[in-house]
């Protein structure tokens, strides 16, 4: 393990660097400024709007600028706001709790409707509860969330005034904050359940077609002990790898949610400062999106090869 562990730290160190290579290319071939609205002000010295441009690093070429902002994050320093002169690092740590808490909700939603869904759903194929689960599901994972988030802010919040539809962080106490996290952690619990509980659902197919569980049956064990004990402790082991990959992922799905609700977390956040090209902003939060995704994934293949002794780390 320890090799391979070794061998799999270096490859993602070098899929980092790729990475924030690419995405800092591509903040820096887009168009804008993010001084084009203290440029705008008249009043502000032709002399000064340089002066400013050539301190913050704004007319250095591409290598200089990547150079200067690798060697910082290296030893710890997210970079400064172009917009508001702020420390990066400080403002993603401001709006983390908020996206924790829908995210991390959503998730937790999604797993209790997945599984269970979709162990039952392998068991009774073909029933009448096997074909609504999977059109749920289906429409679940093909819904886009900005489509299912608008239908439900004109359903419960238009037509019947039940839910705001506006995320307020300035809201206290359990209720007031249950009430406006429903929506937006709805909205991302129908579409990761509707993609797991396909997950689940294939893999228990799979699974309880397996000798094993035909001969579990034949010794005259009892329905419910063969499905838990024997068909879905071996058909989750692939699911618990998914479940690791994608919870970095959510993150990043949860962005055009965070829109829709006008919820102040991150990816409010990376919109807003992808609009005002604040690049050390950006790229705190692309580059450490990218960085939970690697190390997930490294979970996922290590809680994989120790769940299934049939999988060797060579």
């Amino acid at each position: 393990m320890g090799r391979y562990l070794i061998r799999r730290i270096i490859i993602s160190l070098i899929t980092l660097i790729a990475i924030s290579f690419v995405v800092f290319g591509i903040l820096y071939m887009a168009p804008g400024d993010p001084l084009a609205g203290f440029a705008a002000n008249q009043n502000v010295p032709a002399e000064l709007r340089q002066q400013l441009r050539e301190q913050m690093g704004l007319e250095d070429p591409f290598a200089t600028q990547y150079r200067k902002w690798a060697t910082q994050y290296a030893k710890g320093n997210w970079g400064v706001s172009y917009t508001t002169g702020g420390d990066a690092r400080s403002y993603v740590v401001s709006r983390l709790p908020v996206t924790l808490q829908i995210v991390g909700g959503a998730y937790l939603l999604s797993l209790i409707i997945a599984v269970p869904v979709g162990i039952i759903s392998a068991v009774r194929q073909y029933s009448w509860f096997d074909n609504v689960a999977t059109t749920f599901a289906f429409l679940g994972f093909s819904l886009p969330t900005f489509f299912t988030g608008l239908l439900m802010i004109s359903i419960f919040s238009v037509w019947l005034g039940w839910l705001p539809f506006v995320y307020d962080s300035q809201v206290s106490g359990f209720w007031g904050n249950f009430k406006q996290s429903i929506m937006p952690i709805t909205v991302l619990a129908l579409s990761g359940a509707g993609s797991l509980t396909r997950y689940v659902r294939a893999s228990m197919l799979e699974v309880i077609s397996q000798d094993y569980v035909r001969t579990a049956r034949a010794k005259g064990l009892k329905n419910w002990i063969v499905v838990i004990a024997h068909a879905a402790r071996n058909a989750l082991i692939p699911v618990v790898t998914i479940v690791a990959v994608e919870i970095p992922v959510v993150l990043g799905g949860a962005v055009i949610t965070e829109q829709i609700f006008r919820i102040p977390g991150i990816g409010s956040l990376l919109v807003q400062s992808i609009g005002e090209k604040d690049v050390p902003v950006v790229m705190a939060v692309t580059f450490g999106i990218a960085v939970l995704v690697v190390i997930f994934n490294i979970i996922a293949d290590v809680l994989y090869a120790i769940l299934d002794p049939r999988i060797k780390f060579s």
